[in-house]
């Protein structure tokens, strides 16, 4: 949820971003392993511009909400947080249709 909410507010997140008419946002979240997910967001539009940011705005957004979600479980001994990375973050397809 958390995931398409953000693609369809990248506009007030993003200076510059112009708001897009979004005809479909489907977020994908898989479990690679123990420490490891994989989330990948398919955003598509009518409109004649690309939808790149909000894309990697609805993974990034996704990755946090999952973080503070989980985060109560992750502590160690200490009561530390285990050290934690939201990384490769990217665009794997461009298709103008």
């Amino acid at each position: 949820m958390a995931g398409v909410l953000a693609a369809k507010k990248t506009s007030s997140l993003i200076p510059l971003c112009h708001p897009l008419p979004l005809t479909n946002v489907k977020i994908d979240v898989e479990i690679l392993d123990n420490s490891s997910i994989q989330v990948t967001a398919t955003v598509k539009t009518q409109s004649q511009t690309g939808v790149e940011m909000e894309a990697l705005t609805a993974v990034a957004v996704s990755l946090l909400t999952i973080w503070d979600m989980v985060k109560q479980y992750e502590k160690d001994v200490d009561g530390q947080y285990p050290h934690t990375v939201i990384e490769d973050i990217h665009v794997i397809k461009k298709v103008k249709a």
